[in-house]
């Protein structure tokens, strides 16, 4: 039965058994048996509780069974596999599978071996939510998705908003995918599995880290337009009620869309970089005559009285001034209208600029890139056929047969063979586990190198130093960004890192970089394939020094193969742009907005890099060496759209809920107010409607919800909130009150009292948050906690708060054996550093 392990796929000969429905744990198996792990996937005797083509997504590769867990037989095949499972996934609330008895600590006493892996909608220890029916939608109202949807919204004074995106699933589940393989990573040293725990609303509120975070008292040189213009508003009372094209205008020229030639909008996102304003100037034939009209380039880090005289910002610094956003963007208008979007997406790309066309999702799925690259798939799949399916979100050099997908069975296709399965791992002993030990941290002993930078890239390691792994952050002497994309977003990513300024391109840096390699386990990067070259960081020049490193390459638009984008440069934005986010948040090519949350796609996709890593070290605890880990951004941006990420011959028309005014899906299924506020809506159709009319007193005829929801809207304002929770809880109705970030944060708010405290941060809450009092960076500063991967056995760390940059730098490379001297003349020499600025964050 046991391959040779050099033929072996990462994950092969590992078997997991998903009781996974709707999106998070189906996911999380996906992604197991996307990287060759046997699945076994139960459905209920009723079939899937998800009626979506994605059924045909996540659950690909898998084998499919249908069993009715109330029944004896039914138990009792389901306890045979979870006996001789390596992993259980799991997502329905709190106490359900203890109630069918398959509970964490009964399946652990019979397999002391197995990583069983919950995801409740918010955590058992909730006392508040904990049996809250969760669906996707109730998730982001609890913990303010729809409150809290960007400045956009909040200018043109449309609070709620919905958004279709399953954000808090895709977080959680690649989270959870992250935790299993790191999980079996440290199994390998102590024979154990684990129990863990991820609660969808905790993953959902540290995938929206930077819109949670607030520092107090922060400079204004580090707002945007669209925050003083709020601001502004609030100060005198005026209405925030905008129009979408007002808000053009407050947008910066280097980050904003621009209409082509042929109609088609092209958004640039060029900002905060030492060489990417200037060179998005360049090719569009302005910088001559914006340099010469004076605009200010003066050094970012410099505080603000130490600017030229006359200077108001910087053209390498986020944002401009009213006046240079003006006069570069009236310019840069009257350039882009001259040729066709897809014209200027090939000029930049060529030019290593980051910007792309706009488009609608289903040209996505049919691009040229997006096939070539195998971020897009073609799948034979039994109902769909031919269907264009997303790929992988994560991938390891080397496996060819990462883009050959086994199509979705049918539900109960695999009743017949069940038996043959439990008698196989039951003849067979399971792979990776140790002998017996005491339980670590998962990652004590880890060295990772980091080398990345913005948001996506530090969250790869940022993620990663929770569970015990030490991690050194280079970065080059003189900063490529400004401090609003490397010092304010840092505060969140780079915690628990030491920060150590190197030009590995000099001569001293590649020899420290050489004393450096032979202990360290992974490296982080984001860059592209022709990037890793100019820098010597090949795969192949690192693993001639350690053939058990693992090189974790991160990019915009890579993907298992290559394509005409790959070595394209891109942002969070970008993918939103050109995966057709943007236009159906903003409701059409019209009127594209990005996603209202900052970090959108890179948070995820710094997770998706993660899960690489991990599946990185579970392959080379099986004597496979190191290896190349991937992901990308267009991977992490395809995840968050998989409800609507295929496309096949007779497809229904790609008419999911957009625009700036949606409160939902339909009647059943959306924000509504109250008297005194709003909750969110959602009917079980298959179990609740005649309740849910009895309720209301109301006619609910699913054919006919518009006509519900205008009915619904005028009953739900004669009464409270609180009313219409209490009435509806009697019958298990979801109806969550929406709340903001801002009173998360309040409510579940603990000091930082120390870099090695172990900690259960949520407490009885699904989310916490840390306060900073004392923060290097000279304010108060407010964080999301750790919280959303929990472990019963593995600590999880509280990181200290991020260094300043290059505080370490003397320190690292004394450790490294350069001497006083060599030090000093390095620093005299400018390829290394103590600071970029006189300041944490220059004043």
């Amino acid at each position: 039965m046991t391959q040779s392990i050099s033929t072996q796929r990462p994950l092969a000969g590992y078997r997991v058994v998903d009781f996974g429905q709707y999106i998070a744990g189906p996911a999380v198996a996906m992604m197991l048996a996307d990287q060759g792990a046997e699945v076994i996937h139960i459905d209920p005797p009723e079939g899937p509780r998800w009626d979506n083509p994605a059924d045909a997504i996540l659950n690909r590769g898998k084998q499919r069974i249908t069993l009715d867990l109330k029944t004896p037989e039914g138990l009792s095949v389901a306890q045979q596999l979870v006996e001789n499972a390596d992993v259980l996934i799991e997502n329905f609330r709190p106490g359900v599978m203890s109630r069918l008895g398959l509970g964490a600590e009964e399946m652990r006493q019979q397999n002391s071996a197995l990583v069983y892996l919950s995801l409740p909608g918010f955590s058992e220890q909730d006392q508040e939510l904990a049996d809250t029916p969760a669906w996707e939608g109730v998730i982001a109202a609890a913990v303010g998705q729809y409150t809290d949807m960007g400045l956009n919204r909040i200018l043109m004074g449309i609070n709620p908003s919905f958004s279709p995106l399953p954000l808090a699933s895709a977080y959680a589940a690649v989270l959870g995918a992250t935790a299993i393989t790191l999980a079996l990573f440290a199994r390998y040293s102590h024979g154990n599995g684990d129990r863990i725990e991820v609660p969808v609303s905790a993953a959902l509120m540290e995938g929206l880290a930077y819109n949670s975070m607030y520092i107090h008292g922060l400079p204004d040189r580090y707002k945007s337009p669209r925050e003083l213009e709020i601001e502004r508003r609030q100060r005198t009372g005026e209405p925030l009620n905008l129009e979408y094209t007002d808000l053009q205008e407050f947008l910066d020229p280097f980050y904003r869309t621009y209409v082509c030639a042929d109609g088609r909008p092209f958004y640039a996102v060029c900002s905060s970089h030492t060489r990417h304003p200037r060179a998005c100037l360049e090719v569009l034939g302005l910088w001559d005559e914006i340099k010469a009209a004076g605009i200010p380039t003066h050094s970012a880090y410099l505080d603000q009285d130490e600017w030229p005289e006359g200077a108001d910002c910087t053209l390498v610094s986020y944002p401009l001034s009213k006046y240079w956003a003006e006069f570069v963007s009236t310019r840069m208008k009257q350039v882009f209208a001259t040729k066709p979007a897809y014209e200027w997406q090939q000029i930049f790309g060529d030019a290593g600029v980051p910007g792309c066309a706009h488009q609608l999702t289903r040209e996505w799925l049919n691009s040229e890139h997006a096939l070539a690259c195998g971020s897009i798939l073609e799948v034979r799949d039994p109902r769909y056929g031919n269907m264009r399916q997303l790929g992988n979100i994560c991938w390891l050099g080397g496996d060819s047969a990462i883009v050959d997908k086994q199509p979705a069975r049918l539900p109960g296709q695999d009743n017949g063979t069940i038996s043959e399965v439990i008698d196989s791992w039951q003849c067979n002993p399971r792979i990776g586990v140790g002998s017996q030990s005491a339980v670590t941290g998962w990652l004590d002993g880890i060295k990772i190198l980091d080398l990345t930078n913005v948001i996506a890239g530090p969250t790869i390691a940022g993620t990663l130093s929770r569970f015990g792994a030490e991690v050194i952050s280079i970065d080059p002497p003189e900063p490529a960004l400004d401090p609003w994309n490397s010092t304010v977003f840092g505060m969140q990513a780079n915690q628990g890192k030491q920060s150590l300024l190197l030009d590995l391109k000099s001569e001293p840096g590649r020899q420290a970089l050489a004393r450096l390699l032979p202990d360290i386990d992974v490296i982080t990067i984001n860059a592209s394939d022709a990037q890793l070259d100019r820098l010597g960081l090949s795969m192949e020049e690192l693993q001639a020094i350690n053939p058990q490193l693992i090189l974790c390459q991160f990019d915009a638009y890579g993907g298992p193969l290559r394509g005409p984008r790959s070595d394209h440069p891109g942002y969070d934005d970008l993918v939103q742009a050109t995966t057709g986010i943007m236009s159906r948040f903003g409701g059409g090519m019209d009127t594209p907005e990005e996603h209202a949350h900052f970090g959108t796609i890179d948070v995820l996709g710094g997770y998706c890099a993660a899960h690489a890593i991990g599946v990185a070290l579970v392959n080379r605890a099986r004597g496979n060496g190191g290896s190349l880990a991937r992901s990308s951004l267009i991977a992490a941006g395809q995840l968050i759209q998989v409800p609507f990420m295929y496309d096949y011959s007779g497809r229904a028309p790609f008419n999911e809920p957009s625009g700036r005014y949606i409160k939902g899906e339909d009647a059943l299924y959306r924000c509504y107010q109250a008297a005194d506020g709003w909750f969110f809506l959602a009917i079980n159709r298959a179990t609740q409607l005649g309740t849910f009319a009895e309720l209301t007193g109301l006619v609910v005829e699913p054919d006919n919800l518009p006509a519900l929801e205008t009915a619904l809207e005028a009953l739900f304002m004669t009464r409270s909130v609180a009313d219409w929770q209490g009435l509806f809880k009697t019958e298990d109705i979801a109806c969550q009150p929406l709340l903001s970030m801002g009173q998360w944060r309040e409510r579940q708010l603990m000091m930082a009292d120390g870099p090695d405290k172990a900690v259960n941060l949520a407490g009885k809450s699904s989310v916490a948050f840390v306060r900073y009092a004392h923060h290097p960076c000279g304010h108060t500063v407010d964080l999301i906690a750790p919280n959303a991967i929990r472990s019963a056995d593995a600590p999880v760390i509280l990181p200290v708060a991020m260094p300043k940059y290059g505080a370490d730098t003397r320190r690292l490379l004394t450790a490294l054996n350069f001497n006083a001297n060599q030090i000093d003349e390095m620093l005299a020499q400018g390829v290394a550093a103590t600071e970029w600025s006189k300041h944490y964050l220059p004043l």
